[in-house]
């Protein structure tokens, strides 16, 4: 039907419905007996009061609403304009200002007109929705099957679930029920489906209702509780699927369509982390930000939680130019109000990071940029130093030079008691930004924290090629343990932790619990439809140079503290003094352009004293396929004590 003749339709059954129901409020008052008397002034109101509730209909927008999909706040919204029209003509009743002199409508007629008329309205919108899906339906028979499938979750993102379900048909999904362990919502209708038992009753319903498929509809479940659903799904042979988490949900809506296999992430799931951000936006807004490292993986979600605030301008600074042009063409598509310049640069090139701060001239800068990668760190310390301590002193050094208001490094746990190389020149990396915001204007500050799932040569990735060739999955010790964050978790934080600073502190992560490394692969195999150790192997390998069994967050002599964001705590550790770091710094870096790598290691041990394995004498060799772990640390009990602390 034409745009032109639905409107003119619509505004037909508008005016019918008005006449129907003022005629309606008539007969209702007089008991279907209209004296002669009144009947006169009906007929000479009838066209005022339509005309009136029309008008009031109009300043609503209740014309422009689409009765497909009318709800709840549209019914509310014709209340709205009827009320404001009905107000209007008993003003005009009582002051005796109606169309003619005499012509006065009994209060009782415009109070049963104001019901009659809402009625009318709100029901044949509703009746109209009904119509059209019944339609739908149709179509959605004759176009082919349909899967039947149970929502698991009557909440709040069980209902939008449902409610899109039924406004796409081409989905084709057929819900047939809720399942919901709250004992409470047993039996009861919520959206139009039935609350039909709890999730452990998840196999008969489903046999008895010959279900397809599983739908798991709870917003930010926990990682046990989607783990558990899992298994009985699994249990009972049927294929489960999960919405996107909370913060995907924007304005009361939910695309369906992006319901995907459940993954890693959220079997590791946590409580959602919530940004202070009026706190956050107020630091970004209007600014210039620099992102350095923006293609990685830490650097391009910054990039994209930043854009989300407005910056005035956001430069991105990155190396490799592919990785450089995806974040870009990503970022100017999804926020094209936000000015974007990508800028071709390596952090350790002095001449040219020069001539980006120049003229960009940032208010702020994240940085991002670091080698990561242990093994590959032990095999080339100099490169680790020149990238993670050489390229933090320049961009650190331009920041105060050219006035940067803040300076947030992006480190890591493996910079506690370190005992790898990167982890050694993070920490160095560390201390660098901490001396420096002695003599600085600018805010210098660092956020550590663990491993961020689904990173650029993470363990995750790792595992599901391992998983996709046949196995076996290769894990290096049965107790090796790591804090896992997922990426918008960690860059989250990290802008709440720089909008936080004052400058030389060290920010740390709440990443809840560490989790068994073994563990996570045999969940990943589980996850592929595989048994672990009966489908798909699993071997240890043993520590890998650099390596050790738990990483660390803090140390007790940092002291970690609270801060008013529950998620992040602070640690006050004493600064080194900046002339003796500058100096030791620089003589670690030509070091580094060297040949000798045991030097290059001694000079980190003499910046890092807590780094075990610096020193050549304590270097041991350990056959092919195993590595000597040093013995733990004195204070490695007080420390172990102190995380416990933290964590609660």
């Amino acid at each position: 039907m034409p745009r032109i003749l639905a409107r003119s339709v619509r505004t037909f059954l508008d005016v019918g419905v008005m006449s129907i129901a003022y005629w309606l409020a008539w007969l209702f008052r007089f008991e279907f007996h209209v004296p002669d008397v009144a009947l006169p002034v009906a007929l000479m109101t009838w066209p005022f009061v339509l005309f009136l509730h029309y008008v009031g209909l109009y300043a609503f927008g209740v014309p422009r609403m689409a009765w497909r999909y009318v709800n709840i706040r549209d019914a509310v919204r014709v209340m709205a304009a009827v009320a404001a029209s009905t107000v209007v003509l008993v003003t005009l009743r009582l002051c005796r200002l109606a169309p003619a002199t005499n012509n006065i409508i009994p209060l009782s007629v415009i109070a049963m007109d104001f019901v009659l008329t809402f009625v009318g309205l709100v029901g044949v919108r509703s009746a109209w929705r009904i119509h059209s899906e019944g339609q739908a339906r149709k179509r959605r028979q004759r176009s082919g099957a349909r899967y039947r499938v149970l929502l698991i979750g009557a909440g709040e993102a069980g209902v939008l679930v449902a409610r899109e379900i039924a406004n796409r048909p081409d989905l084709g999904l057929h819900p047939v029920g809720f399942l919901d362990d709250d004992a409470r919502k047993h039996k009861t209708s919520i959206g139009g489906l039935q609350v039909l038992g709890s999730t452990e009753d998840v196999g008969k319903i489903a046999d008895a209702l010959d279900v397809d498929r599983v739908l798991i509809t709870i917003a930010n479940a926990s990682g046990a509780q989607v783990r558990r659903m899992l298994e009985l799904c699994r249990e009972a042979q049927l294929e489960a699927k999960i919405i996107p988490g909370i913060y995907e949900i924007v304005g009361d809506k939910v695309n369906v369509s992006r319901a995907r296999e459940v993954a890693i992430e959220d079997l590791l799931r946590r409580d959602p982390v919530r940004l202070d951000e009026d706190v956050v936006g107020a630091s970004l807004r209007s600014r210039v930000v620099l992102v350095t490292g923006a293609g990685g993986s830490i650097g391009s979600e910054l990039c994209r939680q930043i854009c989300r605030f407005g910056p005035g301008r956001l430069v991105l600074v990155e190396r490799f130019e592919n990785a450089l042009f995806e974040i870009h063409r990503e970022l100017t598509a999804a926020f094209p109000l936000v000015p974007i310049e990508p800028r071709v640069a390596d952090v350790c090139d002095v001449q040219r990071m020069t001539q980006v701060f120049e003229t960009t001239k940032p208010e702020i800068v994240f940085h991002a940029a670091a080698h990561k990668h242990v093994p590959m760190m032990e095999w080339n310390p100099g490169e680790a130093v020149k990238n993670n301590v050489g390229g933090t002193r320049v961009v650190a050094t331009l920041s105060d030079r050219c006035g940067v208001e803040r300076f947030v490094l992006i480190s890591t746990d493996k910079a506690v008691n370190p005992t790898s190389v990167m982890g050694a020149t993070k920490r160095v990396a560390e201390i660098f930004a901490q001396a420096y915001s002695q003599q600085s204007s600018t805010r210098f500050v660092t956020v550590r924290f663990g491993n961020v799932l689904g990173s650029n040569g993470s363990v995750v990735p790792i595992f599901k090629q391992q998983i996709a060739a046949g196995g076996p999955v290769l894990v290096t010790h049965p107790e090796m343990r790591r804090y896992f964050m997922t990426i918008p978790e960690a860059s989250q934080l990290v802008m709440q932790a720089g909008a936080m600073g004052n400058g030389g502190e060290i920010f740390i992560l709440d990443m809840g619990e560490p989790v068994k490394i073994v563990d996570l692969a045999r969940d990943l195999i589980t996850l592929s439809g595989l048994r672990p150790d009966d489908d798909i192997d699993i071997k240890f390998t043993g520590i890998r140079p650099g390596e050790k069994l738990f990483e660390e967050l803090s140390t007790s002599a940092e002291q970690a503290d609270k801060t008013r964001h529950p998620k992040i705590f602070i640690g006050r550790i004493k600064s080194h003094a900046s002339d003796a770091v500058s100096g030791k710094v620089d003589a670690l870096l030509e070091l580094a352009n060297g040949t000798d790598m045991e030097l290059v290691r001694a000079a980190l041990g003499d910046l890092v004293p807590e780094y075990a394995v610096a020193h050549p004498s304590s270097r041991k060799t350990a056959p092919r396929g195993e590595r000597v772990v040093t013995e733990p640390r004195e204070h490695d009990e007080d420390r172990i004590e102190h995380e416990a602390t933290l964590r609660n």
